[in-house]
């Protein structure tokens, strides 16, 4: 399976020390050399990035589609772009990224996206977790992750959690 990740799912992951989740999860991630960029960022904020800078199951690939990520740079910030034209070439399983233009803008363009919710909800199916809610909890708390009430209590609701 080829999944290919945006910085926000690994730096939230990152942020609550459970990067684990997403390797079990997928195994393998591929990211851009603009999302390593992005994520080494947060050693300037005392954040450790061992998990990650020792993951194995990480690789690092660039979009060779200058032309495409110029264009989606009008809408989407470089990584977002750069994520989706890579996603794009290599023909990606998944593209998981959580923000809501370039989640957009992935649709339209046929690719099959991920976020970081539907990756926990995965994760609990495989019962690599076992709940979602302490997670979830500790993302909002910890990571400052952004969840409406309304679409919080879905979510745990529809997995049985509420």
């Amino acid at each position: 399976m080829i999944v290919i990740s945006d910085t926000s799912v690994l730096s939230n992951l990152i942020l609550i020390n459970r990067l684990d989740i997403l390797e079990q999860v997928f195994s393998e991630i591929i990211i851009l050399n603009e999302v390593a960029a992005e994520l080494m960022k947060l050693k300037d904020y005392g954040i450790d990035l061992s998990t990650f800078t020792n993951a194995t199951w990480i690789k690092t690939l660039n979009s060779s589609n200058q032309a495409l990520i110029k264009d989606l740079s009008g809408s989407l910030d470089r990584g977002e772009s750069a994520a989706i034209s890579l996603a794009l070439e290599v023909n990606a399983d998944y593209l998981a990224i959580d923000e809501r233009a370039g989640r957009r803008i992935a649709k339209e363009l046929g690719l099959k996206i991920i976020g970081l919710i539907g990756i926990l909800v995965r994760a609990k199916k495989l019962r690599i977790i076992q709940e979602v809610k302490p997670v979830l909890d500790e993302l909002i708390s910890r990571a400052n992750f952004y969840i409406s009430k309304h679409f919080y209590n879905k979510i745990l609701e529809d997995i049985g959690e509420n």
